[in-house]
């Protein structure tokens, strides 16, 4: 009953509230149709802005398909007040961005030559042909700013049947660029939808071209997986998770995902929380994983930080007790509470009524604020300079051992220390 009325009121938003409607949007189209017959179709929609027009789905990235090239629109929008930046010239795409909107704009194309990487292509002015150089029959609808589609691949059929198909020949499709199999993992996982069996077997027989994909491009597909929030349904799907995991060998602890969902099964899980259940484990495969793919040092660090209070839990059970104001404190709530679900789906002594009451503790502890600064102690006769540092360290750690409370005299004392 739920689902039926979601999907109405998805309908409802989509049929009234159209994001082509957008007056920026038209004014857009009107400018790249300008000097051409009313009936010649200049630009349309195309990709995943035109896929979750159709599913309802918030939309975010907006790709506009054209006969133009990139130098013919950068003329026509040149005095305009949008920005233009040549985003991927070489491959016909120029962005245009406004204070509310920003455009990929890339002319239509077809390739020539492929490696699995790259692609050299020739421009073109036949939506057929562009149609059939994109990967998935759902990522080739076209829809024109009056809200008429064109849909050359049968695309439509395939979202609303719930199905990712390569277009035409899968070994083709994926051979043009190796990411497409990890693309598809993200489709597949994002709409729940079914794998026909040619493009199952494509992918396996490919699986080895992913290597010859740099590891940035990777990382980006990864990260966008783990965002989702089906992600933690992928045992679900015992090819999917073959494929994955032949994909990603470094993620070897799968399994703890049945454990997440028992305390997580509707929750939007953030990436890094992800990245740590998966990754952290006897073998520092969190390492592992940050040195061959080179993440960045916040991911890093937060990953390092959780394996390393892991095995403070392990040794010191005060942790989430009577020390927990002062880890609330040092870190913060949601930290503690994604370290308490960690420890919860790694530790198998840790039972789920031990979880829900230390989760409870966190979310009722108090949280303190520490308010002095080194102005204060200027202000208070201490000299500018670097002991001021280091008396405001101590000053804090007093403050923090002393369950948060420090007189103003023993500030002063402090203070006079560091200025004798």
């Amino acid at each position: 009953m739920f689902d039926k009325s979601f999907n109405f009121i998805k309908k409802i938003k989509r049929n009234f509230f159209p994001f082509y409607k957008n007056k920026e949007l038209r004014f857009v189209f009107n400018k790249l149709q300008e000097g051409f017959p009313k009936d010649t179709i200049t630009a349309r929609f195309v990709g995943g802005c035109v896929r979750k027009y159709l599913s309802g789905d918030k939309i975010d990235d907006i790709d506009i398909a054209t006969t133009l090239s990139s130098e013919d629109i950068k003329e026509k929008f040149k005095k305009t007040n949008f920005k233009i930046i040549d985003t991927g010239i070489k491959h016909g795409t120029i962005t245009l961005i406004s204070k509310k909107l920003k455009l990929e704009l890339t002319t239509l194309r077809k390739d020539l030559v492929t490696d699995g990487r790259h692609a050299e292509v020739e421009y073109t002015d036949n939506w057929q042909l562009d149609s059939e150089r994109r990967d998935f029959t759902i990522n080739a609808i076209y829809l024109d700013i009056n809200g008429n589609i064109f849909d050359p691949q049968n695309g439509k059929t395939d979202l609303q049947n719930k199905i990712v198909k390569f277009i035409g020949d899968p070994q083709k499709r994926i051979e043009e660029d190796y990411l497409r199999i990890i693309r598809f993992i993200r489709f597949k996982i994002m709409y729940d939808f079914k794998v026909e069996l040619t493009t199952s077997k494509a992918i396996k027989l490919n699986l080895n071209g992913v290597k010859k994909i740099s590891k940035e491009r990777i990382l980006i597909e990864l990260y966008k997986i783990l965002n989702l929030k089906n992600f933690i349904n992928l045992n679900e799907s015992a090819d999917l998770k073959e494929i994955f995991t032949l994909i990603f060998p470094e993620f070897k602890n799968l399994q703890r995902l049945e454990k997440l969902i028992k305390i997580c099964k509707n929750s939007q899980l953030s990436m890094n929380l992800l990245l740590a259940v998966l990754l952290i484990d006897d073998q520092d495969s969190h390492e592992y994983f940050s040195h061959k793919y080179n993440i960045s040092n916040n991911i890093k660090d937060n990953l390092n930080s959780l394996a390393k209070n892991l095995k403070l839990i392990k040794e010191d059970k005060s942790f989430f007790n009577k020390d927990l104001e002062k880890n609330i404190y040092l870190h913060n709530k949601n930290y503690l509470i994604n370290l308490n679900i960690l420890n919860f789906v790694i530790n198998p002594s840790i039972k789920l009524k031990d979880f829900f009451e230390t989760l409870s503790r966190i979310l009722k502890s108090k949280t303190y604020k520490f308010n002095i600064d080194g102005k204060y102690l200027i202000d208070n006769g201490m000299q500018q300079g670097s002991l001021v540092g280091k008396a405001l360290k101590e000053i804090e750690e007093e403050w923090i051992k002393n369950n948060f409370q420090i007189t103003r005299e023993r500030v002063k004392e402090i203070i006079q220390l560091y200025s004798n």
